[in-house]
């Protein structure tokens, strides 16, 4: 009884980390916005740097300093995560410049069809079959892409930026048995000398922005750090606490509240071409969510098979 009571306990703390690390995500163009005082590659700079300090703080605290160090005895490791801190760079620039530059929509259907791409990249590089189900996903989704090229001649570069940086991400981060928070850390790490320097070379330049407008500025732009660690622990918590299937079907809490904040708030334009390619998109993903939620139930049916008493 009481072992059911902490299952029932974890389950439950999995799915508020769950919510919670998709709801940050998920409102965090609201966040950039009002650092959108900032270029992108200047937020991105102090993104890198006080990301790395508060991974290393958690990091220390949590007593992965060992693992963290361990990690640079094998040439691959690194090199591999050197190979992701580009990718993962590309995926937050790519998402602050859209979020600044009113294309905060177009972001969330990289988000969208995110998943899509993981499936097709696993095909391509994996060698992961693609069933009929998943295959039918992916016609959907593209056709909601070649609609918009067609209809108003503008290919969602955005999107695809954002969906093909992080599925590449993804799979490369798959090459590596690191945790979410060591990994994030040695990313930020190689990252740092790079953003330290472009921050530099602002200073001397006269164009950066930070500490010329206010402490409430400049404090908005440290927390950005944060901003990039919480979710990210909060994930890792889920992750452990719940089954792979219900996280996905979770994280689609992101893009929604993205597409919502865009539309709402932003009031970004949503014409009828927009709404035809995120129904196809939408429907593209239905299919895939039905479709890998599948073997679960069938798993579920066969183990109250097994469990029904002999006649």
């Amino acid at each position: 009884m009481n072992q059911s009571a902490e299952t029932d306990r974890a389950q439950q703390l999995g799915v508020v980390s769950a919510v919670g690390a998709f709801l940050i995500w998920g409102f965090s163009p609201l966040y950039y916005k009002l650092v959108g005082a900032a270029p992108a590659l200047e937020i991105i700079a102090h993104r890198a740097l006080w990301s790395l300090f508060f991974t290393l703080l958690l990091v220390i605290t949590s007593g992965q300093v060992r693992l963290l160090l361990k990690l640079f005895t094998n040439p691959r490791i690194p090199l591999i995560l050197f190979v992701s801190s580009i990718l993962v760079s590309v995926n937050w620039l790519g998402f602050i410049w859209a979020v600044n530059n009113g294309r905060a929509l177009e972001a969330s259907m990289g988000y969208f069809i995110m998943p899509i791409v993981m499936v097709l990249l696993g095909r391509l590089f994996l060698d992961e079959r693609l069933n009929r189900y998943q295959l039918i996903s992916l016609i959907l989704v593209c056709l909601g892409v070649l609609n918009l090229l067609v209809a108003i001649r503008q290919l969602p570069w955005i999107a695809l930026l954002l969906a093909i940086s992080f599925g590449f991400y993804s799979l490369v981060r798959k090459q590596v048995a690191v945790s979410a928070l060591v990994g994030l850390t040695v990313e930020c790490l190689f990252l740092a000398p790079f953003a330290l320097g472009y921050l530099l070379y602002l200073e001397q330049a006269g164009q950066m922005v930070f500490s010329t407008r206010g402490i409430t500025f400049d404090l908005l732009l440290v927390a950005t750090g944060l901003m990039t660690a919480l979710p990210l622990i909060l994930f890792t918590s889920a992750s452990k606490h719940l089954r792979l299937g219900t996280v996905g079907l979770i994280q689609y809490l992101n893009p929604t509240c993205q597409f919502l904040v865009a539309l709402l708030i932003f009031h970004e334009p949503f014409s009828q071409h927009h709404l035809n390619t995120f129904i196809l998109i939408w429907i593209g993903l239905a299919v895939y969510t039905l479709d890998s939620q599948r073997p679960r139930r069938q798993n579920a049916a066969a183990r109250a098979l097994a469990e029904m008493p002999d006649q």
